[in-house]
């Protein structure tokens, strides 16, 4: 048992404890909002079909279930977490980590003319392969050794490359109708680090707050007639009405886009973001721990913890959702409300399955204007990278050892994609092995072709091989590498 640690006193209900119901369900609620915008903000960036080119090209009654699917995903992951896994009042949820694999393997097969339910098959496909290995490191217990190879040098580039690698998708977006997407960027900021000071309102729910206000404005000038239904920020809500109270059909949540498909290069792509997603977990589980009053967690609850996020995630694959992981703003929000009850965050987990078997919901969170998504993304993608810094920030910077891998990781992350994605790369996957794809071999090269075309076209599975190899061969004390604080 640890000791409980001396913070431990100035929690108002610790894991063990119960509020009265009433209590119970608003604090339950407020973790909800927290995690709300974060949450939907990556089926409504993912689904629709962007000005850029980037995006499944989902209509509006597909982005309504997959946000009713990611919701009832997340909810289920939190009940197996909470109660059979770490057992922290801890959210789980969409993890940004995966964005730039799975844009990658959107990009892929849109290329290929597949359409957005094959999307979602691959990526399913691709989730419960890394569910599969994440649950291996987990209730193995080797966890600790994967701390060991992946420090913040490695994984610092490859959380920036999260952000950068979607950069040509904000602006593009926004820019379909400036003035909403400014005023979604302005509120962000405002509610952030403005007003936030002053009332915890702003501080939990900016996004939220955000874009409600963006998308009552949008709701004013479409109800008087001010936008045509040709507009970008016209909402429409025919699908709405169109949409199930419930989903109690088990074709709309067993497996609602098929079958899943496996992808060796897609596979290899999405398990860096597995990699960064434990890692984060890792880092989480210490802090929510801390939090609620219960001191650092044991072993036996980190293994567990990962174990059972690998089962959440494989859930999620199934349920036609996105990979889970844990919610560092939810342990934020136990931090300002000194409420670490593990039942409060059951109850939260009981409301996000009733939410994602609830149509309607998905339905009206589909009809948010793309101005609206297009500021979600250049206001969250940005920040990021930017924690990808901070993370770097926790290894020596003084060391030229530390910096060149940072930086070559970063770099080839951007660099070698983009040469992948031109002529020359094209021309030189067609003779991967020194003969063209097909001969000799057959489907081998094939095979070997789209292996190293999908990982050298995923900028954050380049920069963590890269990271990995360097980090780990190049001489430095765990201290330095920030190991160890």
């Amino acid at each position: 048992m640890n000791k409980k640690p001396k913070s431990a006193d100035f929690v108002s209900y610790g894991l063990e404890d119960k509020p009265p119901p009433r209590r119970a369900l608003v604090l339950a609620l407020q973790h909800v909002l927290t995690m709300f915008g974060a949450t939907v903000a990556v089926p409504l960036m993912l689904g629709p079909e962007g000005e850029a080119g980037t995006g499944m090209g989902m209509d509006r009654t597909q982005v309504a279930m997959l946000i009713s699917s990611v919701m009832l995903c997340s909810g289920i992951a939190t009940l197996i977490q909470v109660t059979f896994g770490s057992r922290l009042p801890i959210i789980q949820g969409v993890s940004f980590s995966f964005l730039a694999a799975f844009t990658a393997i959107i990009a892929t097969v849109k290329l290929q003319g597949g359409e957005p339910g094959e999307m979602m098959q691959y990526i399913a496909g691709a989730i419960l392969v890394g569910a599969v290995i994440e649950m291996t490191i987990g209730f193995s217990g080797l966890v600790g050794l994967i701390r060991r190879v992946l420090s913040p040098v490695v994984i610092g580039p490859v959380i920036m490359l999260i952000g950068l690698a979607l950069y040509n998708a904000g602006a593009p977006m926004a820019g379909t109708y400036w003035p909403i997407s400014i005023l979604t960027i302005v509120l962000i900021i405002v509610f952030s680090y403005v007003l936030s000071s002053r009332n915890n309102l702003f501080r939990l729910f900016p996004i939220l707050f955000a874009i409600l206000i963006s998308f009552g404005i949008c709701g004013t000038l479409t109800l008087f007639g001010a936008i045509t239904d040709m507009h970008p920020a016209y909402i429409h809500t025919d699908h709405v009405a169109a949409a199930s109270w419930l989903r109690v059909n088990p074709a709309e949540v067993f497996l609602p886009w098929g079958m899943p498909k496996f992808h060796l290069g897609f596979i290899l792509a999405v398990l860096a973001g597995y990699l960064a997603s434990m890692i984060e977990s890792f880092g989480d589980y210490h802090a929510c721990s801390q939090m609620a009053g219960g001191g650092d967690p044991t072993p036996e609850q980190l293994s567990k913890g990962i174990g059972c996020e690998g089962i959440g995630c494989a859930i999620t694959g199934l349920l036609g959702g996105f990979s889970s992981t844990s919610y560092s703003e939810n342990i934020g929000l136990i931090g300002i409300t000194k409420v670490g009850s593990r039942y409060v965050v059951q109850i939260a987990a009981v409301i996000l399955v009733l939410l994602g078997l609830f149509g309607k919901f998905g339905a009206v969170a589909a009809s948010i204007p793309t101005p609206i998504v297009g500021g979600l993304y250049c206001a969250l993608f940005g920040l990021i990278s930017a924690v990808g810094i901070r993370e770097l920030a926790k290894a020596d910077l003084n060391m030229d050892r530390n910096l060149f891998i940072a930086g070559f990781a970063l770099f080839m992350g951007l660099s070698v994609p983009a040469y992948f994605n031109s002529e020359a790369g094209a021309a030189a996957l067609e003779y991967v092995g020194g003969q063209p794809a097909g001969e000799g071999a057959g489907g081998l090269w094939t095979g070997i072709r789209d292996v190293v075309g999908s990982i050298g076209k995923t900028g954050m599975a380049v920069a963590a091989i890269i990271g990995l190899v360097l980090d780990n061969t190049l001489p430095a004390t765990p201290k330095q590498r920030g190991l160890k604080q």
